[in-house]
């Protein structure tokens, strides 16, 4: 994948305002479960799984299973990563 091809993934992936609130929140708590992240977006669950797929897809946040329930942090290599792209603009 080329640079402008990552870049543009990744920007795609933050297009929504929910996942921008979703990746803030999981810098601020380091790590959560879905239903917190419900908690605190007026969605649904089933929203809020659909946008953490797609930020999961493009890298920026990781899952881990704990339990029966999976754990989400935010990739910051992966953030990182993206600004140096932007800052190539």
């Amino acid at each position: 994948m080329t640079h402008d091809q990552n870049l543009a993934a990744l920007c795609k992936a933050l297009g929504h305002p929910a996942r921008v609130a979703i990746l803030k929140h999981l810098l601020q708590v380091d790590s959560c479960i879905c239903g917190e992240i419900v908690s605190i977006l007026p969605l649904a669950q089933s929203t809020v799984s659909q946008h953490l797929k797609q930020l999961k897809e493009a890298g920026l946040i990781r899952g881990e299973i704990e339990g029966p329930r999976i754990c989400y942090c935010a990739d910051k290599d992966r953030l990182a990563e993206l600004k140096i792209l932007i800052s190539s603009l």
